[in-house]
């Protein structure tokens, strides 16, 4: 089983990028996908989780800025963020679940990261 975090990069306060999460996972539809992140010195953090239906839920720090979806033909999951802001800054994970939980101790399996730089 494979997570493969993508899309990360640098970017100014204020702008917007995409990250993809690819999974090789046999019946991708049945679990739920979340978006973690860590910054330096800092623990890992819930982002957003998108269950097998489509729901979605956010942290508050980023509610309104991000936007998670899902691929089930690709096998992908995507977390679009605009208005970034220089503490979004952080190495961003993907993980996989059966259930749609907010708390990392519970996902199974995890992408490798993708690091997002926001400028000020």
């Amino acid at each position: 089983v494979q997570l493969q975090a993508s899309g990360g990069g640098l970017v100014q306060a204020g702008g917007s990028l995409r990250l993809s999460c690819r999974a090789s996972l046999a019946f991708f539809n049945k679990y739920a996908i979340a978006w973690f992140r860590q910054a330096p010195g800092k623990e890992r953090e819930f982002v957003a989780v998108i269950n097998q239906s489509g729901g979605d839920r956010y942290a508050g720090s980023v509610k309104g800025r991000f936007t998670i979806s899902r691929d089930n033909v690709k096998n992908t999951v995507y977390l679009q963020m605009s208005s970034l802001k220089p503490e979004d800054t952080a190495v961003y994970y993907c993980a996989a679940n059966s259930i749609a939980v907010t708390t990392s101790r519970h996902y199974d399996y995890w992408g490798q990261g993708t690091q997002l730089t926001v400028s000020s």
